[in-house]
Formats: C-alpha cells, sequence, structure tokens
C-alpha cells in the first residue's frame, strides 16, 4: 500500500487548490495524505462503523480539516452536491458494484470538467464497457492490484 500510495500521489503532482474525495476511505491514510500534499478541502467516506475510531483519530493529526461522512458510498454519491478535482476509491475488492459505481459518479455532482477519478481495484476486475465522459488516462500495476486513473471530459 505505501509503494502504490507514494507512486498515485507522485503521478498526481502538487494538489495545492486542488479538492479532493476519498471514497471508502478505511483508516483515511489517502485522505491524510492529500491533505498533507496541499489538497484542500478534503473530504474522506467510510460505511464501516469499526473503522470510524481509526479514521477520526488518523484525520486529526492533519495539518487541515477532513470531513468524514459514514455511509454508504451509493447514498453519498447520490445526495452529492460539491464537486471535486481529484476522486479516489479503493473499495474491497470483493465489492461488485464498483464500476456501476464509477459510473453514477461520472454523472453526478461530484465532477465537473477534467475532475480525475483513481480506482484501486483487483488485477482482473476491469471495466468492460465505456462510461459517458470518462476517459482512461493510466493505468499502474502494483502486484496483484492496478490504480486506474480516469478523466471527465464534459464540454466534448
Amino acid at each position: 500500500m505505501d509503494r502504490m500510495r507514494e507512486s498515485v500521489f507522485g503521478s498526481l503532482g502538487n494538489l495545492e487548490n486542488f479538492s479532493f474525495l476519498d471514497i471508502f476511505t478505511g483508516s483515511g491514510i489517502i485522505a491524510l495524505e492529500a491533505a498533507s500534499r496541499g489538497a484542500a478541502p478534503v473530504e474522506a467516506v467510510e460505511q464501516d462503523k469499526i473503522k470510524r475510531k481509526t479514521l477520526l483519530e488518523n484525520v486529526s493529526i492533519s495539518p487541515c480539516r477532513i470531513s468524514c461522512r459514514f455511509m454508504p458510498a451509493e447514498l453519498y454519491v447520490k445526495r452529492a452536491r460539491n464537486s471535486f478535482n481529484i476522486i479516489f476509491l479503493d473499495p474491497p475488492f470483493p465489492y461488485q458494484y464498483k464500476w456501476e459505481l464509477i459510473a453514477d459518479i461520472a454523472s453526478s455532482a461530484l465532477v465537473k470538467n477534467e475532475t480525475r477519478i483513481l480506482i484501486h481495484r483487483p488485477h482482473d476486475d476491469f471495466l468492460k464497457t465505456d462510461i459517458q465522459n470518462l476517459f482512461k488516462t493510466d493505468s499502474r500495476e502494483y502486484g496483484r492490484s492496478i490504480v486506474d486513473f480516469f478523466i471527465i471530459k464534459k464540454n466534448i
């Protein structure tokens, strides 16, 4: 995870003046990394109540406020009102609806033109059909997992 995190954030570059959303945040380490690299605002979404205490402890050391939302990712996307520059998803590998969720995100209020969406996924679970306005820009392999980089293009 550390190698993946370093590589992903290295490829994103300077995050100052970028908003960042971390869906399926778990312990909040990705949200915390984004905040430490200058992203603001930063928001973290997690459904698992067992991770709540750890997440709140971790984000408490952030150099800027990280808003935490404790709800299912699907509900968060449906209720979204604010857009983000970067959206990172790290769903549990058995989660079956990752591509449906990304399609919902791509057509939600969470995105604007040029929003970047990154998803950490198992090597053998890949996007089988195109999603309108969503274009793959990169894919990076980390052992048995991959991080795909997409960008939203609304003005095409």
